[in-house]
């Protein structure tokens, strides 16, 4: 990276900090109450609780012992795990596009969806995945590109970390394990003993949890199918994917209006190989794929919100 590029980054980056940091500090009257909900949380740290996973309330706690009851270090935390996001977002996007460039107009882009502007003062559970979502991706690249031991241990961290913000990190995961056994069976440089290293890795990550999980009988999973309206009626099943598709869609508008604008005016070619064109799939499209099926199949409404680190 050169001296520019590197300038343009950090200018991105601490902008979008400065930013979301200070709107929301000088504007509200109040905190919003699911980082509220955290700090409550964060007095009795558990393995678990009623409602998420322990990563998100472990943070609020640890910025409540930095800086005590000053608003505006919840909005600087939330937007710390945005622009790591970011910027594990950049380096995979010079990795894939191989112009460091086109890997700021990713950023850039990023900067036009909704989950990752007004919304991300609130410090929750969608945005606590953020960079573990990112980290993950990007050591899956690494690990199919180099197949070293140590990027597929780091990478088993960072999805049980995921897990750990919120279950639905678990659709990444399953889109990553299934990417690593086609590159298999496809005799791709990869090695059966490193595919099974993130899993055994992950299920460490997360057993802790999972007995208290068992403990406690589900009942942060049994708060997630609740939020759902539980099990739909027939027609349930074709409205909800298609209303989850529509707000999609209209959320993501200045994205694709941006990302046009782009390719035309700076004659972008994307032309991948196909291993970049099924890690794409694998850790994008599938687990967004995964969502609709299962929203179809069981009939169950999909909240906006939760898409935020797909």
């Amino acid at each position: 990276m050169n001296l520019n590029s590197k300038k343009v980054l950090y200018y991105i980056l601490f902008s979008h900090l400065l930013l979301w940091t200070s709107i929301p500090a000088i504007f509200n009257t109040n905190l919003p109450l699911d980082t509220i909900e955290g700090l409550v949380w964060g007095n009795e740290l558990r393995l678990g609780y009623d409602k998420y996973p322990p990563v998100f309330p472990i943070f609020t706690e640890l910025f409540y012992k930095i800086f005590g009851n000053q608003d505006w270090a919840y909005y600087f935390l939330s937007q710390l795990f945005v622009i790591t996001a970011f910027y594990f977002v950049y380096k995979l996007s010079k990795e894939i596009l191989n112009t460091e460039k086109h890997a700021l107009f990713s950023v850039l882009l990023l900067e036009g969806i909704y989950f990752y502007n007004f919304t991300t003062p609130e410090f929750n559970v969608n945005i606590c995945q953020l960079p573990f979502w990112a980290l993950s991706v990007y050591y899956t690249w690494k690990c199919i590109k180099f197949d070293n031991t140590r990027d597929y241990f780091f990478l088993g961290i960072f999805l049980g970390l995921g897990i750990l913000s919120k279950y639905l990190f678990i659709y990444l995961a399953i889109g990553i394990k299934l990417l690593f056994i086609y590159l298999f069976f496809k005799r791709k440089k990869i090695s059966i003993m490193h595919i099974f290293i993130p899993s055994v890795v992950t299920l460490l990550v997360i057993l802790p949890h999972l007995n208290w999980l068992i403990t406690n009988e589900f009942i942060t999973i049994s708060y997630g199918l609740q939020r759902t309206g539980g099990i739909g009626s027939f027609f349930d099943h074709l409205i909800f994917p298609l209303t989850f598709l529509l707000k999609q869609i209209i959320i993501l508008t200045p994205f694709f209006l941006l990302s046009f604008f782009i390719i035309k005016r700076f004659k972008i070619k994307l032309n991948f190989r196909e291993n970049k064109s099924m890690f794409l799939f694998f850790t994008t499209i599938l687990p967004i794929l995964m969502m609709i099926l299962t929203s179809m199949i069981l009939g169950v409404k999909i909240r906006t919100m939760w898409m935020t680190p797909f």
